[in-house]
């Protein structure tokens, strides 16, 4: 049995898939669009789990917000950097209200 079992490296689970180099630039492509075009857009990095890869979700200044896997967490701090936003470790902020709002608005539709 192995239900305990730890992932070592950091690298994504069995039921996640690692993104390519592809991924990372249509995501590079993705958060500058979205980046641009909003204001007050703040990137939190997000780790692997049994089921995802390390993601990447930018929040703007009203909550909306979108997501993109990269391959380590590494990579996630330097594409936030190299995009000039303000990063932090979800595990150690958690998410903003504004975020939890917005979904809620947005289920309210």
């Amino acid at each position: 049995m192995a239900w305990f079992r730890r992932r070592k490296g950091g690298a994504p689970a069995q039921g996640a898939s690692a993104p390519s180099k592809d991924d990372v630039r249509r995501a590079r492509t993705h958060f500058e669009e979205f980046a641009r075009s909003r204001r007050g857009v703040e990137a939190f990095v997000e780790p692997a789990t049994n089921v995802t890869a390390t993601t990447v979700i930018l929040i703007a200044h009203d909550g909306e917000w979108t997501r993109r896997a990269v391959p380590s967490r590494e990579d996630a701090f330097r594409l936030a950097t190299d995009l000039h936003l303000p990063t932090y470790d979800v595990n150690q902020t958690g998410y903003p209200q504004r975020m939890r709002d917005w979904n809620a608005r947005q289920r309210g539709r």
